[in-house]
């Protein structure tokens, strides 16, 4: 279920991102062809922006990909690394769930009750705001999901940034470590000799 969730997102936000390219575009053109310069093309890029930003937000935390400083995860381990990233991913859902869900459902409620509409497109404004419930009931699902996923895990699951799982870093030894490697040898090889 979940992996459908991703994936309509990703496609969601690739689509957003191929329509706001061809808006751009459309706005260059018409403003350097000698034709009448589009008027509803930057409103449009605009909406579009906050859009793929907020749902984007949704996606980056569900690949867990958002910045984090993770020097108290990295140093402790067992029962309290848990603890933490229980704690961690519970501070999200909460956040999620009022800021997002709840506060930006009463915006968006609020806004179609003002009857408030873009200027350009002439759309109402609650259609705008409701990219934040949307985006916030993602994280919300997103957190349950991983939440689970911790309390069930039989063994103690890495830091999200620990870079000696990380996927940028899996498989690649370091410098470092690859010249460690080789002084254990040369000990070995003068025993030998």
């Amino acid at each position: 279920m979940m992996q459908k969730i991703e994936k309509a997102l990703a496609l969601v936000l690739g689509s957003l991102l191929a329509l706001m390219v061809v808006d751009v575009t459309w706005q260059i053109l018409t403003r350097f062809l000698p034709m009448q310069p589009s008027s509803y093309t930057e409103e449009l890029a605009r909406y579009l922006l906050v859009w793929i930003g907020i749902l984007g937000g949704a996606y980056a935390f569900r690949k867990k990909s958002h910045l984090g400083i993770d020097l108290l995860t990295n140093a402790l381990h067992g029962a309290a690394r848990k603890s933490v990233q229980v704690f961690v991913v519970l501070v999200c859902f909460a956040f999620a769930a009022s800021a997002m869900v709840y506060g930006g459902t009463k915006l968006m409620l609020l806004t179609f009750e003002l009857e408030q509409y873009s200027a350009a497109l002439n759309i109402p404004m609650g259609f705008v705001y409701s990219v934040l419930p949307l985006s916030g009931l993602l994280i919300c699902i997103f957190s349950l999901d991983q939440l689970v996923e911790l309390l069930t895990a039989k063994q103690e699951l890495p830091a999200e940034f620990d870079s000696g799982v990380h996927p940028y870093t899996e498989g690649a030894d370091s410098e470092a470590s690859v010249a460690q490697k080789e002084k254990q040898k040369q000990p070995e090889a003068a025993v030998e000799a």
